[in-house]
């Protein structure tokens, strides 16, 4: 087993990290296989930013003239909105999280998909399905005495599509097939948060989880468009990092599953984007060959990670 940090630069001495944007390095196996570890600073780049350049660096060693996306500035398409007087700094409790990886196949999430269908009329996502596992095991794990007490989760969308399309330059505002704003690199998000009790949470069918979430994606458009032009009470930015959020990240879109060097894409994707402050999920996808969704997690302590666990892999026998 190879620690992580032996696959992740270093600064050099007498450099602070955070004075660099970005780090990278290659480290080769005696097998022929090799692994790119990455450290970039979020305030440079969103996570959608920072896979489009792995792409280009991926672009360029194949030998490509330039990008397949190409990179633009665009500045003047993020909207601005006065700025709220600053609150306190927020209150970070360190905690003792556990880190816990769990796989969900294939034929469990379209069976969940299927339910939602039957249930809705609608359709859902596997990211959908699996946060909506996720959340619920980790609730149901705490096994909070009041069914009342409120719960959050919180994931950050993409918003690159919802800014006016006159913003960006002609080939950007099309997409290059990836979208609006395909090519711009910096951070184009907006938190979406699901607040419920932990009773509802607990109690619901995974259908009814799905449902949760896919209300709050729903709300985006006009939550984005109130922001973007001033009308709010409260800073969306400013996130509460309390044992009862989790948070959570869609790694499978990024673009670092499909990062091409000239000898594919990666077989495997890891994150290192933990901290201690906050309970995290992060969905990405199993080695190759295998199918379904990876769910990699550090978001429970030790007194609830045995029933987090039982939870969330029983979700397998649905």
């Amino acid at each position: 087993m190879i620690p992580e940090d032996d696959l992740l630069p270093d600064a050099a001495p007498g450099v602070q990290p955070l004075d660099l944007p970005l780090m990278m390095q290659v480290t080769e196996f005696t097998c022929g296989g090799f692994v790119v570890g990455l450290i970039s600073v979020h305030t440079l780049a969103d996570g959608l930013g920072a896979g489009q350049f792995i792409n280009a660096v991926g672009d360029y060693a194949r030998g490509l003239d330039r990008p397949r996306v190409s990179p633009i500035w665009a500045r003047e398409a993020i909207p601005s909105p006065p700025k709220l007087p600053p609150g306190p700094p927020p209150d970070l409790t360190m905690f003792q999280l556990r880190h816990v990886t769990v796989d969900l196949s294939l034929d469990t999430i379209n069976k969940a998909k299927s339910s939602y269908f039957a249930s809705t009329g609608q359709r859902c996502s596997t990211f959908d399905v699996a946060i909506a596992r996720t959340w619920q095991a980790r609730t149901r794990s705490l096994r909070l005495p009041d069914p009342s007490s409120r719960v959050n989760l919180c994931f950050f969308a993409n918003t690159r599509h919802l800014m006016h399309a006159a913003a960006w330059p002609k080939d950007a505002a099309a997409g290059n097939g990836n979208g609006g704003g395909a090519g711009f690199y910096g951070n184009c998000f907006y938190p979406v948060s699901v607040v419920a009790e932990s009773g509802a949470v607990e109690a619901a069918d995974v259908a009814g989880v799905v449902g949760m979430i896919r209300e709050a994606k729903a709300r985006l458009p006009a939550e984005f468009a109130r922001w973007a032009v001033g009308d709010f009470r409260d800073d969306p930015y400013e996130l509460s990092f309390t044992y009862d959020s989790l948070f959570v990240s869609d790694w499978t879109r990024l673009g670092f599953l499909e990062a091409d060097y000239g000898w594919g894409a990666p077989s495997h994707v890891v994150p290192f984007a933990y901290h201690p402050f906050m309970a995290v999920a992060i969905i990405g996808a199993p080695p190759a060959p295998k199918s379904g969704a990876r769910i990699m997690t550090q978001c429970v302590e030790d007194d609830h990670l045995p029933a987090f666990m039982d939870e969330i892999k029983a979700f397998d026998k649905f």
